[in-house]
């Protein structure tokens, strides 16, 4: 495998994990203390960071060096980036649906009360 593959595997993680974590690079350039631009170059690919830097960022996103520089097995990083996106917006709307069906039962409870309440006092 040469440098510019390494170089893309690096520059696809990079964007994949900081974006499972919902960060911003700039979130990211904090955390592993360096700059937006220097880690904006690095995840398009343009720099290759040097060994401490590879430390730092894997630190900040809590995970060991090499599984920066690990090829994605199953998903390319724009893949996963599609299908995380895809999980989060399908469990709100599952979530705004059990909400919605939570509402509609208790009123259809209070409903039924009152109609059984007004027919024993009948």
């Amino acid at each position: 495998m040469g440098g510019d593959r390494v170089r893309s595997i690096l520059a696809g993680n990079l964007k994949l994990y900081r974006s499972r974590r919902n960060w911003s690079q700039a979130d990211l350039a904090e955390k592993s203390d360096l700059s937006v631009v220097y880690l904006s170059d690095i995840e398009r690919g343009n720099k290759w960071p040097y060994l401490d830097t590879l430390v730092k960022l894997a630190e900040a996103l809590e995970m060991e060096v090499f599984e920066l520089l690990k090829p994605q097995d199953a998903l390319s990083a724009a893949t996963a980036s599609i299908v995380t996106k895809f999980s989060e917006e399908t469990t709100a709307i599952i979530e705004k649906s059990l909400e919605t069906m939570r509402k509609n039962t208790l009123q259809s409870l209070t409903n039924l009360k009152d109609q059984y309440c007004e027919r024993r006092g009948a």
